[in-house]
């Protein structure tokens, strides 16, 4: 159990630091209240997330360990719907209504397809 720990609070910890650094970019590179950087990580995680189950679900290709270190811990630490559900409260505070629905809708919506695509790309190979 503590090996598993360990294993995923590393890949949280990278995760973590990778969001951060996204986030930070689109905060300095963009002028709009959309809340661009958890958008775009929670969009990147899903694609990722469904590459590395798409990978377990072939066979032999991740080990247990490897495939808690990239999705428990890479993923878990990238993508936050905290983060995402915040967002989303500030838009509401500032009656941004289609800002609002579109950030919501496609966040979810656009988690879904990428989750499929990176599951169908593993598929693919």
């Amino acid at each position: 159990m503590l090996k598993t720990l360990l294993i995923s609070g590393t890949g949280g910890f990278i995760g973590t630091v990778l969001r951060f650094l996204v986030s930070r970019y689109f905060q300095e590179n963009t002028f709009s209240l959309f809340p661009w950087g958890t958008f775009t990580v929670n969009l990147v995680g899903s694609l990722l997330i469904g590459i590395f189950y798409g990978m377990s679900e072939r066979g032999n290709v991740l080990s247990p360990d490897i495939r808690i270190f990239l999705t428990v811990g890479i993923c878990g630490g990238f993508t936050t719907f905290s983060s995402l559900t915040n967002d989303a409260f500030i838009l509401l505070q500032e009656r941004e209504w289609l800002k609002l629905s579109l950030y919501t809708t496609l966040s979810f919506f656009l988690g879904l397809v990428a989750v499929y695509l990176g599951r169908l790309l593993i598929k693919s190979i």
